[in-house]
């Protein structure tokens, strides 16, 4: 148990670029005298920090991605007047106490009613980590609710999930109600409604298919291809906004800008351009189109590719050990 806690602690830092910090702030845990109950919760405590730092680390992979059309990235802050690149670092980092507790929550649990509604509370009180953080800027939001339903699932199955699983199991989860949720009016519900699109909700009760159909592969196919890693990332990302009914563009510039943007992206796929991405940024600037759903999940599409490291990682350790 503790090889495999090391080595998963190993590939986390390999995986990131801040230090590692365990058992910070988390919720407190009954233990009992057995030598059992107290492994299991240095294990659960240690497992849940390790994956709140790969979902920030994930967020801020995302962010520091350049170029990238309308976003903020270390270039410029894209069709954004009221962010920067900072601020989006600060965000994410605010936001490692809450992912750290959906973790524990989650750790090994099945989803239910029960873990839905707790983990929204937990989300709705990072929310307003992030506000706090941000100034009242919302830089996060829908990345709490993706990722955090998706930190949840992988905690579930302790590691041990394949992206198929961890999807699945996050679905299922999305699909309970959550009952202590307030019924306000925001962007996404009223763009909803207008366009009649899925939105963030209906991605993730589908099990997240713009992740399993397009980003994940494309990201993986373009590693296989050869392609540097920055722009095998880029291209995860034009997959993303050349099919999700992006909810973030449809708020600021309707229909006609989605389907702009949709095509923009599709002739860079197709025609490998990877040249005229700053071009197509000045475009989308121009034209106050922020891809910020596709955002979303490429950050998603990056925690989910990191957890399969570590569970390769850990599968490969275990079959050393049957050998010995």
């Amino acid at each position: 148990m503790q090889k495999g806690l090391y080595l998963q602690q190993k590939a986390l830092r390999n995986l990131s670029s801040g230090q590692m910090v365990y058992m910070n702030r988390l919720p407190n845990l009954e233990v009992g005298n057995g030598e059992r109950r107290g492994e299991m919760s240095n294990e659960m405590y240690i497992f849940s920090s390790n994956t709140a730092e790969i979902a920030v680390n994930s967020l801020i992979e995302e962010v520091e991605l350049t170029p990238k059309p309308g976003l903020v990235d270390q270039e410029n802050t894209g069709a954004h007047h009221d962010l920067t690149i900072d601020l989006m670092r600060r965000s994410a980092n605010s936001l490692k106490e809450t992912f750290e507790e959906i973790a524990f929550k989650s750790y090994g649990q099945t989803p239910s009613q029960l873990i839905r509604e707790s983990i929204a509370e937990v989300g709705r009180r990072g929310e307003a980590h992030m506000f706090k953080a941000t100034g009242g800027v919302n830089t996060h939001k829908g990345a709490i609710w993706a990722l955090g339903l998706l930190v949840s699932a992988y905690s579930m199955g302790k590691g041990t999930y394949t992206v198929d699983k961890i999807v699945s199991a996050a679905g299922e989860i999305a699909r309970f109600p959550d009952r202590f949720c307030k019924d306000t009016s925001t962007n996404g519900k009223r763009v909803i409604e207008k366009y009649s699109v899925a939105g963030a909700r209906g991605e993730a009760q589908q099990g997240f298919p713009h992740i399993i159909n397009y980003s994940f592969p494309i990201l993986n196919q373009m590693r296989m291809d050869g392609v540097e890693e920055e722009e095998a990332q880029i291209y995860s990302l034009l997959s993303l906004i050349a099919h999700l009914d992006d909810t973030c563009i449809l708020h600021r510039g309707g229909s006609d800008a989605l389907m702009f943007a949709k095509e923009c992206a599709k002739k860079v796929l197709i025609g490998g351009q990877f040249s005229c991405l700053r071009k197509l940024d000045e475009e989308f600037t121009k034209r106050n189109i922020s891809p910020g759903g596709s955002a979303d999940l490429l950050a998603s599409t990056f925690f989910l590719d990191k957890t399969q490291t570590l569970t390769k990682l850990n599968k490969n350790e275990k079959k050393i050990e049957y050998t010995h």
